[in-house]
């Protein structure tokens, strides 16, 4: 193209754009336009009047699921409305005044604003935000600009052929794109969700448990379905691969199909929940802090976390110590000396016991929850001892009620004169009769 023709060009472009803006019709349009934002803007003033609490700009972390998303839907509410309205008044403009290019190009804008706005409420890391920026805006100009369709031909006739299968370039990035996104909306649904569930006080939380997991499987189940059609995968050929899958489950995937099955029933009939202290069969420890398809994670006392397979849990025996009751009951054993008098003793010990915070006792306690101090054995050194007593929780841990209850037994039985035996042994010399004396010494 030669220069002058370029002139030209820009010539009649310019031309072609001042009749366009001396025409009524043009004006017209920016009307409509400026009517529809402030429609909006008024309707959504109205509705943060009717719903203060749900357009508030602060998110607060422990407030509702929903309560949150509508706060983070509140810098949706203009460019909603307005999309919706000028989408509607293409269509108007184009029929009343034969012109439709003012409306369009806000249309298109407001697209814009309204793509970025829903990335900025609810893509919670930077790196969804900015893939989905990347990925989002190009394919949101050649759309607006009526170039997308010419693009998504090119696109598939880039593709490769390997007897009856068939991809395109098109396919490929059809899927990555979408199949990304439908992960991220899968994680987004199951987590609220999940707290959605969670939240719900008036069921008790082996219910609030099992409903959590059936929520993740079918959110789980919706997205690799529409991950299938995404792929263009005939979903009524599922039905010989369902049969194939069965087949691999009662082999090669039994286990995993039992763990699953094996944590659904312990949800279902509460032999373990979240916060139980338990103790397996094979003397391992921790409290229960999550309960997945697969596994049950048990958090121990010195930080580790304890993957445990739930059909550990069926076919194994275990203990749960705070089961029904978190009432456990303990000992603290210790010695003193043959000649301590002992009734006073005993006393002592349970007044000094019946000190410690964590401890059970007063009297509204029932008699037999009491601190109680007993004589265990005769030892050879001294008199063996132990005190009963019963707490709430574990001793064990943060809560090492043990430990301070033996220096303060210690620091009771020196304030009192109280002796603490240590082993002693006694030996006594014999002489030998004279008839076992060595020869020489008779000599």
């Amino acid at each position: 193209m030669t220069p002058e023709q370029v002139l030209q060009l820009a010539t009649d472009g310019n031309a072609r754009l001042q009749s366009l803006i001396a025409e009524p019709a043009t004006y017209m349009q920016l009307g409509i336009v400026a009517a529809v934002y402030i429609i909006a803007r008024l309707v959504a003033g109205q509705f943060s009047r009717l719903f203060p609490t749900l357009t508030q700009a602060q998110d607060v972390g422990g407030a509702h699921p929903l309560a949150r998303a509508a706060r983070r839907s509140n810098n949706l509410i203009v460019p909603l409305l307005a999309f919706v309205l000028l989408r509607i008044s293409v269509d108007i403009s184009r029929s009343a005044l034969g012109r439709s290019w003012v409306v369009q190009i806000a249309l298109s804008i407001t697209g814009f604003l309204l793509f970025y706005s829903l990335v900025r409420s609810f893509a919670k890391t930077r790196l969804v935000a900015a893939a989905l920026m990347w990925l989002g805006l190009p394919l949101l100009v050649l759309h607006f600009a009526g170039l997308l369709d010419d693009l998504i031909a090119i696109l598939e006739s880039i593709a490769l052929t390997v007897g009856t299968l068939h991809v395109s370039l098109y396919d490929f990035i059809r899927v990555t794109v979408f199949g990304s996104l439908l992960f991220w909306l899968g994680r987004v649904s199951n987590s609220t969700g999940q707290d959605m569930i969670r939240r719900q006080q008036q069921l008790d939380l082996r219910t609030r448990e099992v409903a959590a997991k059936l929520l993740q499987v079918l959110i789980a189940g919706v997205v690799f379905v529409l991950l299938l059609e995404v792929m263009g995968v005939n979903l009524t050929a599922l039905a010989v691969f369902g049969g194939a899958v069965g087949v691999g489950l009662g082999f090669g995937l039994q286990s995993i199909a039992s763990n699953f099955i094996s944590g659904i029933i312990i949800l279902l009939d509460g032999s373990v929940s979240v916060n139980d202290y338990i103790q397996l069969e094979d003397g391992r420890t921790g409290i229960v802090r999550e309960l997945n398809m697969r596994s049950t994670t048990l958090e121990t006392f010195d930080g580790k976390d304890v993957m445990v397979p739930n059909e550990k849990f069926i076919v194994e025996s275990f203990t749960n110590w705070t089961h029904k009751n978190k009432k456990q009951r303990y000992r603290v054993d210790f010695s003193v000396a043959y000649h301590s008098d002992i009734r006073v003793l005993v006393e002592i010990i349970k007044q000094v016991v019946s000190r410690h915070p964590q401890v059970i006792s007063g009297d509204d306690v029932p008699l037999e929850e009491r601190p109680d101090c007993e004589i265990d054995s005769f030892g050879d050194s001294g008199i063996k001892m132990f005190v009963e007593f019963w707490m709430d929780g574990i001793d064990d841990g943060k809560n090492r009620v043990g430990g301070d209850l033996l220096l303060m037994i210690l620091e009771a039985l020196q304030e009192h004169g109280f002796e603490i035996p240590f082993p002693q042994r006694e030996v006594r010399v014999l002489n030998d009769p004279p008839s076992l004396r060595p020869l020489r010494d008779r000599t």
